[in-house]
């Protein structure tokens, strides 16, 4: 006599007659069964029964009751725990999370071009290769053209150290009257003549920082790449995980959290390439030398807001006071006149209307961006308070004002 949980398992699941049974017990899984399961077998007969074609896996029950001082008492002990490990595991993992941010932070940046070539003409694939080798294109010409000067200035240097040295032996110089002052010469000899392994093992330690920055490179690239590929499904995911019932404003907001983001990365992108190619003509005019390395190192350094720009203004300054002292006021003047050009025009247009964000807001939000994070922290300190400011605006402000 075949038994009622046996006969279960002979009906197919969708009704189609394929090989998938109805029943709770998985084909696959834990065979041959029988009534020896006893009370499990019971149960797996009703799991037949709720399993259907909309829910292959039944309905969803009614939630625990919350109130119930045994699941209270678990719950409070297991949110202590997974605060303590949560907060262990970030510590723990903190320069790969900040690598994984950096990334969603460059690939929601980079959006706002993709989805206008995949609007146009492209596929989503064909448009992220686009935007990604315009990207790499522009960093390889960098490479391209900051190598071959740096080659040249060490040859230069290699080949102007015998006058040097001379010049350090010559206590009526600049040169020598440092040498005097600060044994220059003696320092050198003694770093020459140290021991061979601590030269070594320098230049091992220099190697692997070089190799750790390629590899880091290459893994942001990588991962960038996979955000902008899959940013579409990330979104929806994280709308998921909204309630229902406010779904709709969480769309309108993180879209415009969204929105911001991208239009702040791309408009930086923008306002340093103007601001290298204005610092080039001038360094060409007035005769500085490394007219492109140095506005190729401005414009980098202007993607850090605030601080950026003055660190390279400076070191352009120190390179212009080797030409005479008139060229380096002259310099000066121009990086303070150009600064405001940028602060109060470029920026405004280009930044300001994506973005939105006080001057005070800014210097704050850098300054502790930086404090926390370094240069990442600085880099996406504008994006992160232009959309706390929104949520502030939008959420905070009028359930306070009701109050």
């Amino acid at each position: 006599m075949v038994s009622a949980h046996d006969q279960n398992n002979a009906q197919p699941r969708d009704g189609t007659g394929g090989c998938e049974p109805a029943a709770g017990h998985h084909a696959l899984i834990a065979q041959p069964h029988t009534e020896a399961e006893g009370p499990i077998a019971a149960a797996e007969a009703v799991a037949a029964r709720i399993s259907t074609a909309e829910y292959p896996l039944g309905r969803p029950g009614r939630p625990l009751n919350g109130r119930s001082p045994f699941l209270m008492g678990m719950s409070a002990t297991a949110g202590v725990a997974v605060t303590v490990g949560v907060i262990a595991m970030i510590i723990t993992a903190r320069s790969v999370l900040v690598l994984i941010g950096l990334s969603l932070f460059l690939a929601i940046g980079l959006e706002p071009a993709v989805s206008v070539l995949t609007r146009r003409w492209l596929p989503r694939w064909a448009a992220v290769l686009t935007v990604m080798v315009a990207g790499l294109g522009v960093v390889g010409g960098f490479l391209a053209a900051a190598i071959p000067p740096l080659v040249g200035q060490a040859t230069q240097f290699v080949a102007q150290a015998p006058s040097i040295l001379t010049r350090l032996q010559n206590h009526n110089s600049v040169l020598g009257q440092l040498n005097a002052r600060l044994h220059l010469q003696q320092r050198l000899q003694q770093a020459l003549d140290g021991d061979a392994s601590s030269m070594i093992n320098g230049l091992l330690g220099a190697g692997q920082v070089v190799f750790s920055a390629l590899a880091t490179a290459l893994i942001l690239i990588v991962l960038t790449v996979y955000f902008l590929v899959d940013l579409p499904r990330i979104r929806a995911t994280l709308y998921r995980l909204v309630p229902h019932s406010r779904r709709p404003r969480a769309i309108l907001l993180g879209d415009e959290i969204f929105a911001k983001v991208g239009g702040y990365v791309l408009g930086n992108l923008l306002t340093s390439l103007i601001t290298g190619v204005v610092i080039f003509a001038f360094l060409v005019i007035v005769g500085v030398p490394y007219a492109l390395l140095l506005s190729l190192f401005v414009a980098i350094l202007d993607l850090v807001p605030v601080i950026g720009s003055t660190i390279a203004g400076v070191v352009v300054c120190l390179v212009a006071l080797s030409v005479s002292l008139h060229v380096c006021l002259a310099t000066i003047g121009f990086f303070l006149i150009y600064r405001l050009v940028e602060d109060y025009l470029l920026v405004p247009r280009i930044i300001g209307r994506a973005v939105k964000v006080p001057a005070l807001v800014t210097v704050v939000a850098v300054l502790l961006g930086g404090a926390l994070m370094g240069i990442v922290g600085a880099l996406v300190a504008i994006p992160t308070a232009a959309a706390l400011l929104l949520l502030g605006q939008e959420m905070l402000f009028p359930r306070l004002d009701r109050a």
